[in-house]
């Protein structure tokens, strides 16, 4: 099998390069250009594309596959609503995902933005560089006895779960399934979730019924002085309302993975660039909000886990025996 594989950074071709010898049959061609309606044409003579979560596939560019005889698409992530499922069904496009690689990544990641942005280890770290030893301005507050709210106990949710009993807090969850190996956690409906929560933190998927579930309603209900964190999905937030969340001084602070405007600076330099009218450079001029690039997936073991199940992925295509937990459209 021949893989095309879109959007090449150097930890992607490293890992894959060296997994790749395990699974004989296989072969990648790296590129560093993400696919697009444009670059779609290279796939040409290709079996199949490896993508990610950031990447266009919507109609255009699954038209251009199709015309190219694509009929395995890789994604390289958890997620994939930025694909056209209605497309690729038509086209008989087969799409397998890496639905789960390391929970523990993306959950060590969040109680690591929550704690930054609690000790505001952002701004005494640049005040400490300029000699700067006042502690003014700083004062966080104690985990311990403080009450976490947890929205969506899948792996991640769960492994975050987990972190914040282990800080001595109390954990409050809001699922639709409840995870019986969180014989800790009490499960809530949301509204008292958001009412009793110091610390939120967002493990969900984005679908229809949770597209900004974080919205000026649901900010309305928050504690004031809370923690907002999102490592899942941008969308979960509306961006224009959380801002005004900001500004009247509801939250203590906010750390985000990801927000609805990520798309064009997800693992891309842009320091050279002015970010004008940007949603971004409202946030980042916020003192209380940190914001870090998409990166909570980003792990040695994360990516040897990702590599390792998409080309597990592509041999079992190649074998005709998928396996069913990472079809995307069965």
């Amino acid at each position: 099998m021949k893989i095309l594989f879109y959007d090449t950074k150097p930890y992607d071709k490293e890992t894959f390069e060296y997994l790749l010898p395990d699974f004989p049959g296989i072969s990648i061609d790296f590129l560093k250009t993400d696919v697009s309606p444009k670059t779609a044409t290279l796939a040409r003579g290709y079996d199949a594309i490896c993508a990610f979560v950031s990447s266009n596939l919507g109609k255009d560019t699954l038209d251009v596959l199709h015309e190219c005889n694509i009929k395995l698409l890789l994604m390289r992530c958890a997620g994939f609503n930025n694909i056209d499922l209605e497309t690729a069904k038509k086209y008989g496009i087969t799409i397998l995902r890496v639905p789960g690689y390391s929970p523990e990544a993306v959950a060590e990641h969040a109680i690591a933005m929550a704690l930054a942005v609690n000790r505001h280890l952002h701004k005494s770290y640049i005040k400490v560089r300029e000699n700067n030893f006042s502690l003014v301005g700083l004062m966080g507050f104690n985990f311990f006895k403080k009450t976490a709210g947890i929205i969506g106990t899948g792996k991640i949710g769960a492994a975050m779960a987990k972190l914040c009993h282990g800080f001595g807090m109390k954990v409050l969850a809001y699922d639709v399934y409840k995870n019986p190996d969180l014989d800790f956690v009490t499960y809530v409906e949301l509204d008292e979730l958001l009412a009793s929560s110091d610390l939120i933190s967002l493990h969900c998927p984005l679908m229809d019924s949770t597209y900004h579930l974080i919205n000026k309603d649901t900010i309305e209900k928050m504690k004031d002085g809370v923690i907002l964190i999102n490592t899942s999905r941008g969308g979960l937030i509306k961006t224009e309302d959380l801002i005004l969340g900001i500004r009247a001084r509801k939250f203590f602070g906010v750390g985000l993975d990801v927000y609805e405007e990520e798309t064009p600076n997800v693992f891309e330099d842009r320091s050279d660039e002015i970010l004008e009218h940007s949603v971004t450079a409202r946030l980042l001029s916020f003192p209380n909000v940190i914001i870090t690039s998409h990166q909570g997936f980003f792990t040695l073991e994360a990516l040897e886990a990702i590599a390792d199940t998409t080309l597990s992925n592509a041999k079992s295509y190649e074998t005709g025996s998928l396996i069913s937990g990472n079809i995307v459209n069965p």
